[in-house]
């Protein structure tokens, strides 16, 4: 075979290769590759072989239809990954179910067994026999059952007396009985409040909680307390209570001091039961900045704004002044009095307002009445010019 028909059939070949197929037909615009770009201008003239021309565009034809099931048969590869991966997806999620509720039974098992031990040693503790001061065990009237059923009746019985303890006042008589001549009792009692009354609640980061004193308890409790038997009754426990009390009454005005655990707790609020102060509940003022803190006496208390801490607020002193009419008044029921200010949002300036009210209607009738009075005075004077006094005698 001679090299000029080796070269012949490549340059033909070459030719071939731009032959697209049947009915396709490479435009002037179509990409042709570089190397057969580099063949085509080399090639010399010369005829075309048609069977060289056919072999290259079949060889063409098969790269194309390669080309084709490759690009087919990657989405095909991309949707079985898919598939493959959602299940796997699929099978993690039920086993992390599976997981939860494992834990959660375990979890369910572990409350089970501790709360049923807690049960246990609380029926221990609080149902096993008291001891005297020597160790021996003192009856009781649950003796006589069987062991199992005293260790719970006696736990029964402990709660229920605890739980008495908290809803009930301490005792029925919160106070000593009145003094006797010689010493002095003071006609009326009044009850204050500790909380949003006299002091106010403050926090900080600097300083933590501290309670600021309200403007006017000095001069409160100097001019009510003869007239007044003052108790401090607060809802505080007596830890935080009694300190606060000695920081606001160093001269020792304050007669009595009951807190929490003298309130009786009705349907969630600490309710100050008039009826166990070992008073004449006519003779009792209770103040407080809560209506349910009296509500089962509603018209022996007085429900005062409750203080925000302001230093301008002059509450106390207007309190004084009602506080002391009532007194000075030497009223028989205070709660006549107070039942009138049962339904005001602030009794204390309407109080105020009532007061200004009497107070120009009694200038308003001091004026009437000397203008009265002027009246007759200058009639008798006319009458004197018309009548002489010998006349007249």
């Amino acid at each position: 075979m001679s090299a000029g028909y080796v070269y012949n059939v490549c340059v033909r070949t070459s030719r071939g290769l731009l032959r697209l197929g049947p009915g396709i037909r490479a435009g002037p615009g179509a990409a042709v590759p570089a190397g057969i770009r580099a063949m085509h201008s080399d090639r010399p003239a010369g005829r075309e072989d048609s069977g060289t021309g056919g072999l290259a565009q079949a060889i063409l034809q098969d790269r194309l239809q390669q080309q084709q099931l490759k690009s087919q048969g990657e989405p095909a590869g991309d949707a079985e990954g898919q598939g493959q991966q959602g299940q796997q997806d699929r099978g993690d999620e039920r086993k992390q179910k599976e997981n939860t509720a494992y834990a959660k039974k375990i979890v369910l098992r572990l409350a089970g067994v501790l709360a049923l031990g807690g049960s246990v040693g609380v029926v221990y503790l609080f149902g096993s026999s008291s001891m005297d001061e020597q160790g021996n065990k003192i009856p009781d009237e649950f003796d006589g059952d069987p062991p199992v059923i005293q260790q719970v009746r006696r736990t029964y019985k402990y709660f229920k007396d605890y739980r008495q303890m908290i809803i009930e006042p301490t005792s029925p008589k919160l106070l000593p009985d009145p003094l006797k001549e010689p010493y002095y009792q003071p006609p009326y009692t009044l009850v204050l409040e500790l909380t949003d009354v006299l002091l106010h609640p403050e926090w900080s980061l600097v300083t933590g909680w501290r309670f600021k004193k309200r403007p006017g308890i000095d001069f409160l409790f100097q001019q009510l307390a003869p007239l007044y038997e003052i108790v401090i009754f607060t809802s505080e426990t007596g830890m935080t209570a009694f300190p606060l009390i000695d920081s606001i009454d160093p001269q020792g005005f304050v007669m009595y001091r009951l807190f929490r655990d003298a309130t009786r707790y009705v349907e969630g609020h600490h309710v100050k039961d008039v009826s166990c102060l070992n008073r004449d509940t006519s003779k009792v003022i209770v103040v407080d900045c809560k209506r349910e803190a009296f509500s089962l006496q509603p018209f022996n208390g007085l429900a005062l704004q409750k203080w925000d801490g302001n230093s301008e607020d002059r509450a106390l002193y207007d309190l004084a002044a009602f506080l002391k009419t009532i007194a000075l008044s030497g009223v028989e029921d205070v709660r006549t009095v107070l039942e009138n200010y049962a339904h005001e949002e602030d009794p204390i300036a309407a109080f105020k307002r009532r007061q200004a009210q009497l107070a120009q209607e009694e200038q308003q009738r001091l004026s009437e009445s000397s203008q009265h009075k002027s009246q007759g005075l200058s009639l008798g004077s006319i009458a004197g010019r018309f009548w002489p006094r010998s006349k007249q005698q």
